[in-house]
């Protein structure tokens, strides 16, 4: 079984991880925020990774710097799980439709880390979340994790919940394919990731 935990604590954050990509996408996640609770819990669910959160913040502040510290510990709970990557199928991809929306995410776990994210949000939301935030636990996950995620947005969502789910959804089942493990090679030409 792959799995890792991984843990953080600052003057800001406690936040603790426990994932084994080899689950059954079950999952306990404690934060602070009920809509990044729920994105947390589909990243889980739909890519059939079982994912274990603890995250304490200064949400008095805001949930930037909680949001940001658990895309950190994830993504580096997934960089120790996943090893040196031998054997995995290494690429995924998801067009994920939400309603009126859709959102496409494709991934790279090559050991380069980049985030390309192109998705819209509604003017006008009275939800109580900054949805940008999505995009900062997002480069967060992707520097730490070491892979390459591009979120691109194909339609003008109606609803930024939609859209949110979307791509947590899409992202979800990107991953899904990309840490499968397909054969015993490494895949790469170079022999190394």
């Amino acid at each position: 079984m792959r799995k890792a935990q991984e843990k953080r604590e600052t003057a800001e954050t406690q936040i603790e991880a426990e994932i084994n990509l080899d689950g059954t996408g079950r999952y306990s996640i404690n934060f602070p925020g009920s809509l990044f609770k729920h994105m947390l819990e589909l990243l889980s669910k739909h890519s059939g990774i079982d994912i274990k959160i603890n995250a304490k913040g200064d949400t008095e502040v805001d949930l930037h710097h909680t949001v940001e510290d658990t895309g950190i510990v994830l993504g580096k709970a997934f960089d120790k799980a996943l090893g040196n990557r031998k054997g995995i199928e290494r690429y995924g991809y998801s067009m994920m439709p939400m309603d009126e929306t859709r959102c496409d995410v494709c991934i790279d776990l090559g050991g380069r880390a980049n985030l390309v994210y192109n998705l819209e949000y509604p003017v006008g939301n009275t939800e109580e979340f900054d949805y940008l935030l999505l995009k900062e636990f997002l480069k967060a996950f992707a520097d730490n994790s070491r892979a390459t995620i591009h979120i691109n947005s194909v339609y003008s969502p109606e609803s930024a919940h939609h859209a949110a789910e979307a791509a947590f959804k899409g992202f979800a089942r990107a991953l899904r394919q990309a840490v499968k493990v397909t054969s015993s090679d490494m895949p790469s030409t170079k022999g190394l990731i």
